[in-house]
């Protein structure tokens, strides 16, 4: 369908879409409901109506930014020797799939999550992103396939500590 005739989505197609990707950054519900409505609250009171889902994630973005700079979170991650990932303890409210990925999500930086829900979620090809985040497309790549192989590296753990209980 050609670019022309899309019809433009609505609010609560926006707003849903901006609460996913807030999700995808910090990994925690409640702070990703914070993060959407104020991102939706200053882009309403600065343009009054939403059209695209580029201004949205841009918003986002930026606010979950100032939000980790505030709070500084730094994050630091060796090269030389990769450290056993420790996951998070399953609650029993998340059965199945579900819970099992939040679990090993949780183990990703912020960034990681990001480019994954870009790309696995919003369908972003890495030329895509790379444009969006103002990154080098090989430094996108690069993110994927470390988040891949961290998420690897998680679930085989996972999956040896289950079989000698």
């Amino acid at each position: 369908m050609p670019y022309s005739d899309r019809r433009a989505p609505t609010d609560d197609e926006l707003l849903q879409a901006g609460y996913r990707y807030s999700i995808a950054l910090t990994h925690h519900p409640e702070d990703a409901e914070d993060l959407a409505q104020e991102a939706w609250l200053n882009l309403s009171r600065h343009y009054g109506r939403l059209e695209s889902r580029a201004i949205l994630f841009t918003t986002i973005r930026n606010l979950f930014i100032d939000q980790s700079r505030r709070r500084k979170v730094v994050h630091f991650e060796s090269l030389d020797k990769p450290e056993t990932p420790k996951l998070p303890t399953s609650e029993a409210k998340e059965p199945g799939v579900k819970g099992d990925l939040d679990r090993l999500l949780a183990f990703l930086r912020p960034n990681e999550r990001e480019m994954l829900f870009l790309h696995y979620h919003q369908g972003h090809t890495a030329e895509e992103i790379s444009r969006m985040m103002s990154q080098p497309r090989g430094t996108v790549l690069s993110l994927i396939h470390r988040a891949i192989g961290k998420l690897r590296g998680a679930a085989a753990s996972e999956s040896a500590s289950s079989a000698c209980n």
